[in-house]
C-alpha cells in the first residue's frame, strides 16, 4: 500500500456543541450571528438551494464525520495514515457580525477542534480558524495554538469581503511575523467569492455546475495577491497551501505572472513570481490526472494529495485504489512525496 496523508478532509461541527462552550451571557449574541451569516448565505443565494439527492452520500452518513474515534476507523478502511481537517463551519465570517465580546465565542469554537485532534494528535491535524478582525488577539491565538501543537491555520481568502484590508497592509504583519516563527502553515481553503453568486443565481443546471467549476479559478487572485504585493518578499518563512483548488491550471497562471513581472512594475517583487510560488506555497488535490502530468512545470515538492472526505468528490473509501490509478506512470519517489512526504514535511505528520 502507498502511504497516505490526506491534505484535505471536513470534519462536522454541531454549532448546538459549540454554543454549550460560550458563555451563557453571550448565547443570544451567539445566535444572532449565527442568523445574520445565515440571512447574508441566503441573500447570496437568491433562494436556490443545491440539492445533493443525486449525490453519493455514503460518506457523510458516516460516524466518522462526526467523532474522532470513528474517524479514525474511517480513515482505516481507507488506508489513510493522517489528516488535515477543515471544519464546515466558516466561523470566521459571523465573528465580525456578534453583537458584544466574540472573543470567548472564537475561543469555544477553536477548542471545541482541539478537543477532536487530541484523541490522536499524530493522525489528525486541525487547519484552525483564526479570527483576523483583531491582529493582537489573532498572534495570543496562534501563540497558544503553538504551544498545543498547532501545525495550521485557516484564513480567509478574501478579507476585503468582510471589509478587512488585504493581506499586503502593515497591519497583518505581526501575525505573518508570528507564523512564520512558529512555522504554523496558512491554508485558504476553496470557498464561494461573492461575485460568484450572480453565476450560482442563473445557473441553468441542476446541479450548479457552471457555478462550482468557479471556485477554484477564484483562488488565483489570492495566489497573486500573495505575490505581486512583495509580501512574500518580507515575509520569506511563511507556507501557505490552497486547499481544493486542483492542479490543471496552475502552471499556465504562473507563466502569465512571470510575463507580467517582466513587464510590470512591481514593488519589492524580487523574485520570478513562480520562484514565490514554488518556496512559499502548495495546493492540494483528489484526482487530477491532467494537473499530475504536468507535475514538474508546478514543483513536486508543492503538490499535496487529498481525499476530500466527505464531500462527493471523495476518493473515500477507494482512496488506495484511485492513488494506483492515478500514479500509475509516476516514479514511486514522486508518489511518495505527493502522497505523504509532501504533507509530512509541511505539517510535521506521519
Amino acid at each position: 500500500m502507498t502511504k497516505l496523508i490526506s491534505a484535505d478532509s471536513h470534519v462536522a461541527v454541531s454549532l448546538d456543541a459549540i454554543r454549550e462552550r460560550v458563555p451563557r451571557s453571550l448565547h443570544e449574541a451567539f445566535d444572532d450571528a449565527i442568523a445574520a451569516q445565515a440571512k447574508i448565505d441566503e441573500d447570496l443565494r437568491g433562494g436556490r438551494k443545491l440539492s445533493l439527492d443525486d449525490w453519493d452520500m455514503d460518506a457523510f452518513r458516516d460516524p466518522g464525520y462526526r467523532e474522532p474515534v470513528a474517524r479514525l476507523a474511517a480513515m482505516d478502511r481507507d488506508g489513510v495514515e493522517a489528516e488535515v481537517l477543515y471544519c464546515e463551519v466558516s466561523a470566521f465570517r459571523a465573528f465580525g457580525l456578534v453583537k458584544g465580546d466574540w472573543k470567548p465565542i472564537s475561543r469555544a469554537f477553536t477548542d471545541h477542534l482541539v478537543d477532536f485532534a487530541s484523541h490522536d494528535p499524530g493522525r489528525l491535524a486541525v487547519s484552525y480558524q483564526v479570527p483576523v478582525i483583531d491582529i493582537p488577539y489573532a498572534v495570543e491565538e496562534v501563540e497558544r495554538l503553538a504551544a498545543l501543537g498547532a501545525r495550521s491555520v485557516h484564513l480567509p481568502n478574501f478579507p476585503s469581503e468582510i471589509g478587512l484590508p488585504d493581506y499586503h497592509d502593515p497591519v497583518y504583519d505581526p501575525l505573518w511575523g508570528v507564523l512564520q516563527e512558529t512555522g504554523i502553515s496558512i491554508s485558504h481553503h476553496l470557498g464561494d467569492r461573492h461575485w460568484l453568486y450572480d453565476i450560482w443565481r442563473r445557473d441553468p443546471t441542476p446541479q450548479l455546475a457552471i457555478f462550482t467549476s468557479m471556485p477554484a479559478l477564484a483562488l488565483s487572485e489570492v495566489v497573486a495577491w500573495w505575490i505581486l504585493t512583495g509580501t512574500l518578499e518580507r515575509f520569506p518563512g511563511l507556507k501557505i497551501v490552497f486547499v481544493e483548488p486542483s492542479l490543471y491550471w496552475v502552471p499556465g497562471f504562473l507563466a502569465q505572472l512571470d510575463r507580467k513581472a517582466d513587464v510590470y512594475d512591481l514593488p519589492g517583487v524580487k523574485l520570478k513570481p513562480s520562484e514565490y510560488f514554488r518556496r512559499n506555497m502548495a495546493l492540494t488535490f483528489m484526482d487530477d490526472e491532467v494537473g499530475l502530468q504536468l507535475r514538474h512545470m508546478i514543483g513536486i515538492d508543492n503538490i499535496l494529495w487529498s481525499t476530500d472526505f466527505p464531500h462527493p468528490a471523495t476518493t473515500w473509501p477507494n482512496s488506495q485504489a484511485v492513488v494506483a490509478r492515478q500514479f500509475a506512470e509516476v516514479p514511486d519517489q514522486e508518489r511518495d512525496l505527493i502522497c505523504s512526504g509532501n504533507a509530512a514535511r509541511i505539517y510535521g505528520l506521519g
